[in-house]
């Protein structure tokens, strides 16, 4: 027979045990704790596939890491998170390497108008050359993954069929994309992606240049109805970690972190091509948009006016000390390889 106090010794060791066991769980759940910041609105997809990537790095490490996200500039803004990371502001962030002139002269190439008609290829591309090269210019960061948006495109309120009838348009772009309107006799205007509605219904601008996702976004297709199919220039983005975070993180967490690398490249890639089909199946049936394609000999000039800004990259890649024309040969590669899948 057992006694009474001998059961209550019992059940006081057993209370301890599973307290011990309930007080452990939390710590041994989230014992690394990260912040992400990242600058465009939550449901633009930088931020879509920021929110993947944290669910996939809370899934594979059982819960070990924690990621704290912070979209729409929450945290730092597009301009400043290059610095704010490397100060740690924020452990992680997602930079789109345009907004950074001159800081870096290798992956800057995918700035150019080079022929991708996915944001697949050119994300998988970028990937390539960043592996292949692990250039200087990110030597001060760990960087996690990179990717490419969708090719841009002509969006206006009259139709372009022909590059005469792009001449003297005025048009919304930035970057890269003013300088290619330019050279095809367009009239650019800089100005935020959020003043773009505004300037469109006053006849500021008469269209905008950028990636068809923005029809169904940021529901341009109420009033740029008619869509030039021109698969020019991508914009490339990064997404780097401070470096004292990253050389504090354990060996299984970073190998976790590695393998998300390509991978993710290639998911935000085709995460950004289906929106985009999806954005143009949207703005067909609701507002009966017309897709307008240009003439092999069109896009033949377009080639030609554009390629001084080609042989104007590849002047200041030397000046950097990269060979610029062995980057356009390997990207060319890349390109034609993932084009063809």
């Amino acid at each position: 027979m057992i006694r009474t106090g001998k059961i209550a010794g019992m059940f006081a060791v057993l209370a301890i045990f599973a307290a011990m066991l309930c007080s452990a769980a939390p710590a041994g759940a989230a014992d690394i704790s990260l912040s992400y910041a990242n600058f465009p609105p939550a449901k633009t997809f930088p931020c879509v596939q920021m929110e993947r990537w944290k669910q996939e790095v809370e899934k594979r490490t059982n819960g070990k890491v924690l990621v704290q996200t912070y979209p729409g500039s929450t945290l730092l803004g597009a301009k400043n998170t290059l610095r704010g990371v490397m100060q740690g502001q924020a452990d992680i962030g997602c930079i789109s390497l345009a907004y950074h002139p001159g800081v870096f002269p290798l992956c800057s190439v995918f700035e150019l108008p080079l022929g991708f008609t996915s944001a697949t290829s050119a994300s998988l591309a970028l990937w390539d050359l960043y592996e292949k090269y692990q250039p200087e210019e990110f030597k001060k960061v760990k960087v996690l993954t990179m990717f490419a948006s969708a090719p841009s495109n002509l969006m206006t309120k009259t139709p372009i069929r022909t590059l005469e009838d792009i001449k003297g348009m005025e048009l919304r772009a930035s970057g890269i994309l003013s300088k290619i309107l330019e050279s095809l006799g367009a009239t650019p205007v800089s100005m935020p992606m959020s003043a773009t509605p505004e300037a469109l219904q006053k006849g500021v601008v008469k269209g905008l240049f950028s990636s068809f996702e923005v029809l169904k976004d940021l529901n341009f297709a109420e009033i740029c109805r008619y869509e030039t199919v021109t698969n020019s220039a991508v914009y490339p983005f990064a997404i780097i970690m401070n470096m004292n975070s990253w050389n504090a993180l354990p060996d299984d967490v970073k190998k976790i972190f590695n393998d998300l690398g390509r991978e993710q490249a290639e998911w935000t890639g085709q995460y950004m091509d289906q929106h985009v089909k999806d954005s143009l199946d949207w703005s067909k049936e609701k507002y009966g948009i017309e897709l307008v394609t240009l003439s092999d000999a069109d896009m033949k000039i377009v080639r030609e006016k554009t390629m001084p800004l080609i042989e104007d990259w590849k002047e200041k890649a030397t000046a950097a000390g990269i060979d610029g024309a062995a980057v356009l040969t390997d990207v060319e590669a890349a390109r034609q390889k993932y084009e063809a899948q």
